[in-house]
């Protein structure tokens, strides 16, 4: 397999960065030594100066700059070493990957995706423990993680997943690109909610910046002089200083006046800027790895079309976005720094609130328009990324055809990209505009609902621009209706009988809009075999007559009339398994026509029931 390329290259870089690592911890060390060696030294020289009158005070200079030397020689180990372990760590994982063994280990689950009305998410594990999402997702953001579930979510036309696709093709080559961008920083994603911080650049000034004059500097710098002249006032009281009378009035007045002045300012634009303060607090926080992330974008350079506009969205003139969202970032240090003592103590004369409040307000009135454009790139790219990473990882899988001409899926050699080879089995599928139905029948755990997965989750890749597990795949663009994991809710108070003709119901809808994948498991299980009999063809029926094409399982060998029903349109096919040294096996390998035998009694007899 060609797989060996992708696992040879892991174990080639990871043994490299745990050589780097090696190095970065001995340099952590030596440095963590010289530093302490450093300050020792200085403090003989210290005691040999000032107590014993030895040497001169600027014999101190040397060690001082050797102590601040070393300090930033281990800070740089420090951080090295810091993002050397990340390395290792994220090629253990990719080295897992190719194992099979990433389920757990780690990775966003993408759970807050999953809505249950959606028609095909949870049937197919999107999202969730061991789910497609968790095993594609490289994403740093929340926006490319967002971004990815949505093309999970929703199919794209033809000429947008060709775009993506050489995309993906072009960044699969850009492993350096997807390890930076794995080692910034920190090991958590980012906070940051893109919605909120995007509605929060497009919110208009609160305050009128063509306003802003000599005036408040000028309040600030007599304030300023007023917090000293307090210090002074107060040293004086506790006879620090000797002042007179008469400039101690003075003081005391000034003092005063500035309090009055200062504090009516603060008052009068009070309710703006708590406004303000709220608004950036809750939309614009964790924005260090974001920074990290635009930066390391802004300075690569792609060929693809997609790529080139996504990576034009990120420029802008005068400062990068990077620069700029680190520059809010100090700003919203800025905000919290509100708290601190002494802020408290000055603020309120050199007018702390309205100096930062403005500063928020002209960056938002700069920035804030083009933060919702650079989010939106930054998450297409993160998605794209993952895409790419997985296609690196799976050089096997191949880029779908999709056509725009009548419903159809014609695919050879499918498997489910969940599971690992050496339990994949591959079946051929063919579903066209004349044959519109597959009944597939067999026995309890023969392969039948693991086929309607595999071409569930095959058709989700296809259309997210994503490589599929096959030797060859062509379809049209289709929408997906899945009928598979369909639970009750005792707190609902619904039974699953109900749940699931709700969920007919909602795919029969949407096969009114376009063409339908539907792929639905065990249908109409819930009720008595003569009502199942009549509403399984009345709803295949009205789904075939509506345009859509898919795939029914059942192990009622009564229900497989349904295709003899449709004619030409619908076909019987099935998995079957051999019962051997009392023991079921199962090839899972689909054949035509209605199986002939089923397990059921047989497994009853292999656990111990008397049947």
């Amino acid at each position: 397999m060609s797989q060996t390329i992708p696992r040879a290259d892991y174990a080639q870089r990871l043994q490299s960065r745990h050589a780097s690592l090696s190095e970065a911890i001995r340099r952590h060390v030596v440095f963590g030594n010289l530093r302490v060696s450093v300050l020792l030294a200085g403090l003989a020289v210290l005691y040999m100066a000032v107590v014993r009158g030895l040497f001169s005070d600027w014999w101190l200079i040397a060690p001082a700059v050797a102590f601040f030397w070393a300090g930033a020689r281990l800070d740089a180990a420090v951080n090295a070493r810091a993002r050397l372990t990340r390395a290792v760590t994220y090629y253990e994982r990719g080295l897992s990957r190719l194992a099979g063994q990433w389920a757990g280990v780690g990775g966003e689950t993408g759970e807050r995706f999953l809505e249950d009305s959606h028609l095909y998410a949870r049937d197919l594990d999107l999202f969730g423990k061991a789910s497609l999402f968790e095993l594609m997702n490289s994403a740093r953001t929340r926006m490319g993680e967002s971004t990815l579930a949505a093309w999970l979510k929703a199919s794209s036309g033809p000429a947008i997943v060709q775009a993506r696709q050489q995309a993906v093709a072009e960044l699969a080559r850009h492993t350096d690109l997807r390890e930076d961008l794995a080692v910034l920083d920190e090991d958590e994603r980012t906070g940051v909610h893109p919605d909120a911080l995007a509605a929060w650049g497009e919110q208009p000034n609160r305050l009128d910046l063509s306003r802003v004059a000599v005036w408040l500097w000028l309040l600030s710098a007599a304030g300023l002089l007023a917090f000293i002249g307090l210090i002074v006032r107060l040293a004086a009281l506790i006879q620090l200083v000797q002042l007179s009378a008469n400039t101690l009035a003075v003081l005391q007045v000034y003092v005063l006046t500035m309090f009055v002045v200062c504090g009516t300012i603060t008052w009068r634009f009070r309710s703006r800027t708590a406004a303000i303060f709220e608004a950036v607090d809750e939309a614009a926080h964790d924005l260090k790895l974001l920074a990290g992330v635009l930066g390391r974008l802004e300075v690569e350079r792609f060929s693809a079309p997609s790529l080139i506009a996504l990576r034009a969205a990120l420029d802008v003139a005068g400062q990068p976005p990077s620069r700029r969202i680190t520059q809010l970032g100090r700003i919203t240090d800025l905000v919290d720094s509100r708290d601190h003592f002494l802020i408290r103590l000055a603020g309120p004369l050199i007018l702390w609130d309205l100096h930062v409040a403005y500063a928020v307000e002209r960056w938002r009135k700069r920035s804030g328009p083009a933060v919702r454009r650079w989010l939106s790139a930054v998450g297409e790219i993160e998605a794209l990324l993952s895409l790419a990473r997985y296609h690196y990882e799976h050089p096997d899988d191949i880029f779908p055809e999709l056509g725009a001409d009548a419903a159809g899926f014609d695919g050879e050699s499918l498997g489910h990209p969940l599971l690992p080879d050496a339990a994949m089995v591959r079946n051929d599928l063919r579903l066209t505009a004349g044959l519109r139905v597959l009944v597939v029948s067999g026995s309890n755990m023969s392969g039948k609902s693991t086929l309607l997965r595999t071409v569930g989750v095959n058709a989700v890749l296809a259309q997210a621009g994503a490589p599929v597990r096959a030797r060859r795949l062509r379809m049209s663009p289709l929408e997906i209706g899945a009928s598979i994991r369909i639970q009750d809710s005792l707190q609902a108070g619904v039974s699953r009988f109900y749940a699931e003709i709700t969920r007919l119901g909602l795919i029969m809808r949407r096969a009114d809009n376009g063409p339908v994948l539907f792929l639905i498991d065990e249908l109409l299980q819930g009720t008595n075999s003569y009502d199942r009999r009549i509403g399984a063809e009345a709803v295949v029926r009205g789904l075939v007559e509506r345009g859509a094409i898919g795939l029914v399982t059942t192990h009622d060998l009564a229900l497989t009339q349904v295709a003899d029903a449709l004619d030409a349109r619908g076909a019987n096919v099935h998995f079957e398994e051999t019962f051997e040294g009392g023991r079921m096996h199962f090839d899972y390998l689909l054949r035509p026509g209605v199986v002939q035998k089923s397990n059921a009694l047989a497994l009853m007899r292999e656990i111990g029931l008397e049947v």
